[in-house]
């Protein structure tokens, strides 16, 4: 994709840049970066998009001077297809788009709070000595830094009070701080009720100090004084549990603060506490355990908690000082003179607390369950400083052989590696500090900690993944996005790691909580954060869209809309902004109104309409996304949808619907969808046909029906399935119009002619094709005869085909219809038609068209359609899954549907899919078992051919007039394209996934083992081939014998069908059947030939169908041309019609040229666009669609007696007009068209009885078949190598004719169905021996 690659490049050109640029210290310097390689991504941009649109080009341009293309280039095509998102499983899931469970929006849980008061309780009685207490000599004497002997003890404890209330309010500046100093318990008791009274619903702390008092009793009571202060009053912890009620935060700095943490608990415990446990929020800080004194060592200060809790920086200094290389040179005193503010990162002391912080946060989220950590860490702001400044404390107050205590406990984190890198920062920090406060004006040199940290970020975001620990440094990055300088650096990084999945965006917005911090980003202006901060919102709301409400509420919807509106942006970045606003506007009638206000749809049309205007290429997933963003604005919205008909939105969107891409032309039709007028505003369920007198809106009704009608018949099953969303829309609103036409349509005239409807062409059609393969849904595609002369636009893409009055013999005239539909009582009764009957009549057929669609979801969408306007479905029954199976085997007589256990997402199988054990590359040898069929999934179906609604099994019952019950917009189907194009963002976009370099590797062995066995083909001479190469024989007990046949190429497997559209998958050299499946349920089919898509990668079963004889001769043909990635078919048609899998989409319909039927078709395998056909009255034509003309020539070399071409094909090697054609009447004609036009070489294989040919890929080789059971096997110079008669078996049954042949792609090996519904193999002895 792209995007990936353009973003890797961006982002790890840019990273560089930046890591540069900061190791150098030029912290402003990213922007100059990100200039410089802005000329170089649009070069990668451009070059990609070259590479990408020539990609098949490139092989078209090559045949004219093969020689200088490599061998191995031609005959291994790179092309691959229906492997995109939109083919996984289509037809099984329904995708769910973002999440709206707020997952990343609970960064803002319910009960986020901030401490309100904080109460000071300090029992110091200085110069009184508890009795309880021993002190050495020298001892702590410090209190808030303040020797409390250095003045008279009234004045230090009012100093301390202080103090103490100056440093906490420079952490919670907004609280309330209340100092009670040497109190009694009723002041204490008065200090609380006063604090709750003004807290209301907040926080409250309650710090207490009792250096001047006794310990905490066993029961947990603190002492406080009495009046006299001539008796220690103990104060239970119960009371003041009560006083201060919750929620509440308690700082105990004391010796055996464990008694009063332990008594707490048993109070939570017992439930005596005066709120329920569930209520109650209370959070214990204590100085040590139970046992524990603090420490009096006059290293530390008195109060050494305390001073940790809050003055850190200080405190960790002076601790490290004493410890660090530095201790001689560095005067401590110079501590307290580090210049600059805690809150300026670009001073010393803002830059110790940043890193500092940074530290503690990482330290805590590494070690701390994430819950605990975002209730003590990101609910409060006081909390979380506190429980940072905790992890300090505990670390200082170890080494002194003291334990501080939490409740909730915390695990131990004094030793974390973190704290080495916070003491290497502080000691380059305190190593410039002598000459900073020498001199005030020298320039601090910030640490290179950060860089740092990003740089170990980097390195795990290249090895690592969801499944290894996470990155460390996560809160880091947080932490990073607060400065400028490595802002830019690390909103990259950050992209980056959101990128890996789900589970990372979790991570990040969840746990960590840098959610907001990207929020408040939306507010910066500067140009080079931009590009980043869409893809990192892109891949939070492709996660969750809670967010919604935060971004329109802080007017972030208008960053978005700008980036979308920047003409300097890339498309696939303006894709994003358009996918981001488009979340902002899901359901959210907030954010379509400021959407709306902010200009959001002018600036979609603007850019729609410059598209259409011009002849430039743009970016599909941005086209696809300004229309999703569109129909997400106004869906349910009338206001809006009004804006979009005054802006003739219908005509700037229906170029789209011919885009190449499926999802452009989806997304288009859903933009144009939601602008339906469907009546839920202001009518009942039942009131959908009410008056309207908006004649502009029936105006525009009728042009975005018309254009939608001219998708019904798209290639993509993605399309059609929002074309009938759409149509279920309409028919809702306009039921009892559509109601009457059906109802006439279904009346009993067995002579009445559907094509005799206004505008209604007889087309005839081809047969369908249905690739089995790997995810897409049937399609149904119909070209127009080239005889139609008729403006409709149904008709010109051939859906006008789907009525169940579609007769042949019908004579009816248009206006008895026509008179009947408007006679029906029920039209009178509704308001007067925006639309003619010619209208109503072609949207009739359009719904019968998709419920017999290919696709079983689109035709489910389909007949849902049908029943609003009164059709019901009558459920028919399935062929049992046992059909599929060998008689005899005990599944036939089950009666499970066939497809019980397949995944369609279309009409093609893959051959490797799931868990399936018919994976070729290790096929299983036990016996065949029903639940085979769980793997495989349809990927795409393509029908050429209009679906007969009046055949046998129709499944349509005739409708049911009266009014149709559960009319309620629940019933009606919803649109599923933008959930699906959700999906692409929560995918990796940087990096490739998973599971390409294990495809990548399978690829290259694939390869190699092609090119060996290529050139084993090309350069050795090959022996007979005849009854005793036989290597095995498999009897496919197919009823009506084995239709088609083929060979997978890297394994010993061999795909054999019948007319009756059932599959079977057989090993020959294990002899064992792997699976056996039905491709379709319509008995009017049968299947006429098999093809591998994609067969060096994940290669996919292509599956044709015809209509069988005897209910419409229709044969088709068809071909796959790896190369181009075109699928060429035609039948009883005049022309060729030429599909491109790639797009879905038909585009071109080639004249044969010939008044008769294409009877063979070949496409060249090394030549990029070129076929050839031969015709009914055995003559051949070569094509090249590269050629103006196309047909390059043509020539009759059956002449001896004129019967229908059976096979033809290219000879092998880069020749380009070699080619075989075997004719019906039994000659082999050997052509080399360019040279000359008459045949070098004429073999008369049979003699009237040819049946069918075969022409190895690489090696000098031909098969034909005979009816007369015989196969003959010639070199190119028609020398005779072989004949295999077929033998009676031993059961002596009659055996059929040859009915099939194909050889190995790659080795010398010839597989021949017979009408006797036997499958057989043989082997050239210098190949293959067993």
């Amino acid at each position: 994709m792209a995007l990936g690659d353009l973003m890797t490049s961006r982002f790890s050109q840019l990273s560089l840049a930046v890591s540069n640029h900061v190791i150098d210290g030029n912290g402003n310097g990213s922007s100059g970066g990100y200039l410089e390689d802005a000329a170089a991504y649009a070069d990668l941009a451009s070059a990609r998009r070259d590479s990408d649109t020539a990609s098949t080009s490139s092989y078209a341009n090559a045949v004219t001077s093969s020689a200088a293309v490599p061998t191995s280039m031609a005959y291994l095509p790179q092309t691959v297809v229906l492997c995109e998102l939109r083919h996984a499983a289509f037809e099984a899931s329904t995708p769910t788009g973002p999440s709206d469970s707020g997952l990343v929006s609970k960064w803002r849980p319910k009960d986020r709070m901030k401490t309100g008061c904080v109460a000071l309780v300090l029992c110091l009685n200085i110069s009184v000595d508890p009795p309880d207490v021993i002190k050495i000599s020298p001892c702590a004497r410090m209190e808030c830094w303040i020797d409390p002997f250095s003045m008279a003890p009234p004045k230090a404890l009012e100093t301390i009070g202080k103090n103490l209330r100056d440093q906490y309010e420079r952490w919670q500046p907004k609280a309330r701080c209340k100092v009670e100093l040497d109190p009694t318990v009723d002041e204490v008791k008065k200090l609380c009720n006063t604090c709750r009274k003004y807290a209301k619903s907040e926080r409250v702390l309650f710090h207490y100090n009792g250096h001047g008092v006794p310990k905490p009793t066993a029961n947990g009571e603190i002492w406080l004084f009495n009046k006299s202060y001539t008796q220690y009053i103990p104060l239970p912890i119960s009371d003041l549990d009560s006083w201060l009620k919750t929620p509440s935060i308690y700082v105990f700095d004391c010796s055996a603060a464990g008694m009063v943490v332990n008594a707490f608990i048993e109070l939570l415990d017992c439930g005596t506490s005066n709120y329920p446990g569930s209520a109650r929020d209370c959070i214990l800080l204590a100085a040590c355990e139970a046992h524990e004194t603090l420490p009096q060592s006059a290293e530390f200060p008195a109060d050494v908690f305390t001073s940790c809790l809050t003055t850190p920086i200080k405190m960790a200094l002076r601790w490290f000082c004493t410890r660090s290389l530095l201790h001689e040179s560095l005067d401590c005193s110079l501590i307290d003179k580090i210049p600059g503010r805690q809150n300026d990162r670009k001073t010393l002391l803002g830059e110790l607390n940043w890193i500092f912080t940074a530290v503690t946060d990482t330290i805590a989220w590494n070690v701390l369950p994430h819950d605990l950590f975002r209730r003590l860490f990101r609910q409060d702001l006081l909390v979380a400083s506190l429980f940072r400044n905790f992890l300090l404390a505990e670390r200082i107050m170890r080494s002194a052989n003291c334990s501080p205590i939490s409740y909730p406990m915390l695990p131990p984190t004094h030793q974390h590696h973190m704290w080495d890198a916070w003491d290497m920062a502080a000691e380059i920090c305190l190593s410039q500090l002598p000459s900073l406060v020498e001199d005030p004006n020298a320039e601090f040199q910030p640490s290179s900690f950060f860089t740092e940290q990003l740089t170990a970020f980097e390195v795990w975001l290249d090895h690592g993944s969801e499944h290894k620990k996470p990155p460390e440094q996560l809160p880091i990055v947080l932490q990073v996005l607060l400065s400028q300088c490595h802002r830019f650096r690390a909103l990259v990084l950050l992209g980056r790691f959101l990128d890996m999945g789900h589970w990372a965006v979790d991570l990040v917005a969840l746990s960590v909580g840098i959610f907001p911090y990207v929020l408040k980003l939306l507010q910066t202006t500067t140009p080079e954060l931009r590009q980043i901060l869409v893809f990192i919102w892109t891949k939070i709301l492709a996660l969750d869209k809670s967010c919604q409400v935060d971004l329109v509420k802080d007017g972030g919807h208008v960053y978005f809309i700008r980036f979308l509106n920047s003409v300097e942006a890339y498309p696939e970045q303006r894709a994003m902004a358009a996918f981001v606003l488009a979340v902002i506007v899901d359901g959210h009638r907030r954010g379509q109104e400021a959407c709306i206000e902010a200009g959001l749809i002018q600036v979609c049309l603007k850019h729609l309409h410059a598209f259409t205007q011009s002849e430039a290429q743009t970016e599909p997933l941005l086209l696809q996304w300004l229309c999703l963003c569109l129909g997400k604005l106004w869906e349910d919205f009338s206001e809006a949808q009004m804006i979009g008909l005054q802006a003739d939105v219908p005509a700037i969107c229906a170029p789209l619907l011919s885009e190449p891409q499926p999802e452009v032309r989806a997304s288009a039709v859903y933009a144009l969808a939601t602008l339906l007028d469907v009546g839920f505003d202001s009518r009942d369920g039942s009131g959908g046909d009410e008056e309207c007198d908006d004649v502009e809106k029936s105006r525009s009704e009728n042009i975005i029906i018309k254009s939608l009608l001219n998708v019904v018949s798209d290639g993509s099953p993605l399309v059609r399935a929002e074309v009938a969303v759409a149509l279920a829309h309409f028919a809702f609103g306009h039921k009892q119009h559509l109601k009457s036409f059906a109802s006439a349509y279904w009346k009993p005239q067995p002579n009445t002619l559907l094509n005799s409807l206004p505008s209604v062409a007889n087309i005839k059609g081809t047969g369908s094709g249905n690739i089995v393969s790997a995810q897409i849904s049937p399609l149904t595609a119909i070209v127009r005869d080239g005889r139609v002369s008729t403006s409709s636009p149904l008709a010109a893409v051939g859906i006008m085909h789907g009525s169940p009055l579609s007769d042949d013999s019908s004579q009816h005239s248009d206006s008895g219809i026509l008179n009947d539909c408007v006679s029906n009582g029920e039209v009178h009764n509704s308001r007067p038609k925006s639309f003619d009957n010619a209208m109503y009549s072609q949207c009739v057929l359009a719904m019968c068209t998709l419920a017999k669609d290919p696709s079983p979801r689109v035709a489910r969408l389909g007949r849902r359609v049908l029943s609003i306007i009164g059709i019901e479905q009558v459920t028919k029954s399935m062929k049992p899954a046992g059909n599929s199976a060998c008689p005899g085997d005990s599944t036939t007589s089950s009666s499970t549907p066939s497809t019980s256990g397949l995944v369609r997402s279309s009409s093609w199988l893959d051959i490797n899919g799931g868990h399936l054990p018919l994976t070729f590359r290790t096929p299983p040898v036990s016996p065949p078992r029903q639940n085979y069929l769980a793997g495989i999934r349809r990927v795409c179906s393509l029908d050429f051919r209009p679906h007969l609604m009046n055949s046998p099994d129709s499944g349509l019952a005739d409708p049911l007039l009266g009014s149709v019950s559960g009319s309620e917009r629940s019933l009606l189907p919803q649109s599923t394209i933008y959930n699906f194009s959700c999906g692409h963002f929560s995918k990796p976009l940087l990096t490739a996934s998973d599971d390409s370099e294990e495809l990548l590797g399978i690829r290259e062995e694939q390869e190699r083992f092609a090119l060996e066995h290529i050139a084993k083909c090309q350069h050795s001479s090959v022996s007979k081939l005849n009854n005793n190469s036989q290597i095995a024989s498999w009897d496919t007990r197919f009823e009506t014998g084995t239709r088609t046949a083929l060979l997978q190429p890297f394994s010993p497997i061999v795909i054999a069908a019948d007319e009756n559209e059932r599959i079977r998958v057989w090993d020959y050299e294990e002899a064992t059947l792997l699976n056996g499946f039905d491709n379709h349920d319509f008995p009017e089919k049968g299947i006429s030939k098999l093809c591998l898509l994609n067969e060096l990668d994940d290669s996919l079963l292509l599956v044709a169908s015809s209509h069988k004889p005897g209910v419409r001769s229709l044969n088709t043909v068809v071909d796959w041309q790896q190369q181009s990635g075109y699928l060429y078919s035609s039948g009883e048609i005049s022309s060729i019609m030429l599909w491109d899998l790639d797009k879905e989409q038909l585009v071109n319909s080639i004249p044969s040229s010939s008044d008769c039927s294409v009877s063979a078709l070949a496409s060249s395998q090394v030549h990029a666009g070129q076929f050839a056909a031969g015709f009914v009255d055995g003559s051949v034509r070569l094509y090249d669609i590269r050629t103006p003309d196309m047909l390059v020539c043509a020539t009759r070399p059956h002449t001896q007696q004129i019967e229908r071409v059976v096979g033809i094909g290219f000879q092998p090697g880069l020749d380009q007009g070699k080619i075989v054609s075997a004719s019906q009447a039994g000659d082999i004609q050997f052509l080399d068209i360019r040279n000359q036009r008459d045949a070098y070489l004429t073999i008369v294989a049979h003699r009237g009885s040819l049946t069918a040919l075969a022409v190895h890929r690489h090696a000098p080789i031909i098969a034909s078949g005979s009816a007369k059971q015989l196969i003959k096997v010639f070199s190119l110079e028609g020398e005779p190598l072989g004949t295999i008669r077929y033998q009676h078996t031993f059961m002596a049954q009659k055996i059929g004719s040859v009915s099939c042949l194909t050889f190995h792609p790659y080795q010398v090996l010839l597989a021949a169905g017979a009408a006797d519904a036997c499958v057989s193999i043989y082997a050239d002895d210098n190949s293959h021996t067993r």
